[in-house]
């Protein structure tokens, strides 16, 4: 039984809840009245009711993202019918812009758009009270709290969190940079958090054994001195397993970070790295300011110089960008050589800025979340679904790291972009799907194209993909490739015990 329950269907069980976490560490004396509820989007709506209602809750706090909008809006829905007197507060990115004409905003009793660490308490307070002064606001709008009021929420991490789930840290919180399509560029200004305060909190995770940290800056290295003091402090206290998750900006690596970088041992630091475009057209269209020179330095120092893991985002759909822009940047960026290209589909969230090329670019969004781009005046409708499926192949064969060494045969003689497209088109032709393809069939399908389409010579290919085959654990060969090899029972390199995340121990055992 708690007066107020906070709550959000996660993506993954794996996902633990950041803001709820936050809300819960800074509701102050009702803490005690409080409990969260995680859930995630695969599971039963009707469920989700159930178990939030045998709480018998006062108030109902829910956080909306892109992810979860109907899902939650059936809980919402199914909550307010059997329990009406239940107060519903809303808050998440979702639901701090566009307000007007969401469903679930209309069933909701508040709305608190912004960051909401302090104002929802507040508004607990408000109406818990036996005798309100007066009703409170659908809308309510939060101020940005400032960092030194702000009670950190990293204890409220449990030990199944440690244990089994992705942790969320913030050293910083918002963007100086106006990406048209970012709800960060809303962001302004950039906010830090107290660093011995944040230091001490991180001591204590590490004390409770958290080996993996996400940071979820949106611009690590933006303050050069507090990203070095990040740095030096996790590399003093490293441990065999440990990793770092950073978002950095590309063009942006002084000296002084370099030299700490190159200390990390292999695989213990990953890099997001969002390049988006590497059309400078494009870059100005959507106010993305970002020196290529720059970043093309900054990423041959992390290849060559550092065992940093490199995940570098590209976004498709972009006003300005014609399919074959988009393709040279691709080259270009594969030509960088990051572990993983993460394909992006661009999406129109509320409230960015984006929209405004909507009439001259004729860009046409679908109504549904994650609101991605459906086409544009330069790509039409079924060019854009035979680049979804480019991009969700690439992340089953490019990004996993189950093809490292057979991949580049697929290039080899020419475009990686065109290249890949092609195998792209071939293999929807021959499954149909994108998702639910086995790991087998798909190594027996890579095969068949390297060897009936492109040519390669079949013991070549089968060497390369039972290279693959035993980094990723796997004993015996493809049944349909078994008779290209000499000796399938050769000795061959062991797959990686490490204890980092698979994806990328299976790029750092290359």
């Amino acid at each position: 039984m708690s007066d107020i329950v906070l709550t959000t269907l996660n993506a993954k069980f794996s996902h633990a809840a950041f803001g709820l976490r936050y809300l819960f560490a800074n509701l102050g004396e009702l803490q005690p009245r409080a409990v969260i509820a995680e859930f995630d989007i695969n599971q039963r709506p009707l469920e989700i009711a159930e178990k939030i209602l045998a709480r018998n809750p006062k108030i109902l706090g829910l956080g909306i993202y892109i992810w979860n909008v109907a899902e939650t809006a059936e809980v919402i829905s199914a909550v307010k019918k059997v329990r009406p007197e239940i107060k519903i507060i809303l808050g998440g990115p979702e639901v701090s812009y566009e307000t007007a004409g969401q469903g679930m905003v209309d069933l909701a009793d508040h709305v608190i758009t912004g960051e909401a660490d302090l104002k929802f308490s507040e508004v607990c307070r408000a109406l818990l009270k036996p005798n309100p002064d007066e009703p409170l606001p659908k809308i309510i709008v939060a101020e940005l709290p400032e960092f030194p009021r702000l009670q950190l929420p990293y204890d409220f991490y449990t030990e199944a969190d440690i244990a089994h789930r992705i942790v969320y840290v913030e050293a910083s919180r918002g963007c100086p940079f106006t990406c048209e399509f970012c709800l960060s560029s809303l962001d302004i200004p950039v906010r830090q958090v107290p660093l011995d305060k944040f230091l001490a909190a991180m001591q204590k995770l590490l004390d409770r054994g958290l080996k993996q940290f996400k940071f979820v800056d949106r611009t690590f290295n933006l303050n050069i001195l507090t990203s070095k003091a990040l740095l030096e402090f996790f590399l003093a206290r490293y441990q065999p397993g440990m990793f770092f998750h950073f978002e950095m900006i590309p063009d942006r690596l002084p000296a002084e970070l370099r030299a700490v970088i190159a200390k990390f041992p292999p695989g213990s630091l990953q890099f997001e790295v969002g390049i988006q475009t590497f059309n400078p057209e494009v870059g100005s269209l959507i106010s993305r300011r970002q020196n290529y020179d720059r970043l093309t330095e900054n990423f041959q120092f992390l290849r060559q110089e550092t065992s940093v893991h490199i995940h570098a985002d590209l976004i498709v759909g972009l006003p300005g960008e014609t399919v074959d822009s988009f393709g040279a940047g691709f080259d270009r960026l594969i030509a960088l050589g990051p572990q993983e290209i993460q394909i992006g589909i661009l999406k129109r969230l509320r409230g960015t800025p984006i929209i405004r090329h909507d009439a001259e670019w004729q860009m046409v969004y679908n109504a549904h979340p994650p609101y991605d781009i459906l086409q544009n005046r330069l790509i039409d409708f079924a060019t854009m679904q035979r680049l979804r499926r480019f991009a969700k192949y690439w992340d089953l064969i490019g990004n996993s790291g189950n093809f490292v060494a057979t991949l580049p045969l697929v290039w080899r003689d020419g475009s990686p972009f065109a290249s890949f497209f092609r195998f792209s088109d071939w293999l929807y032709a021959q499954l149909g799907r994108t998702d639910t393809i086995a790991l087998v069939r798909l190594a027996e399908k890579l095969f068949e194209f390297l060897t009936a389409e492109l040519n390669h010579e079949a013991g070549l290919a089968a060497e390369k993909l039972w290279l693959d085959w035993q980094r990723g654990g796997h004993r015996d060969p493809p049944e349909k490739i078994r008779a290209f090899l000499e000796d399938a029972s050769a000795a061959r390199p062991r797959a990686n015990k490490s204890a980092l995340p698979k994806r990328q121990a299976r790029h750092l055992a290359v």
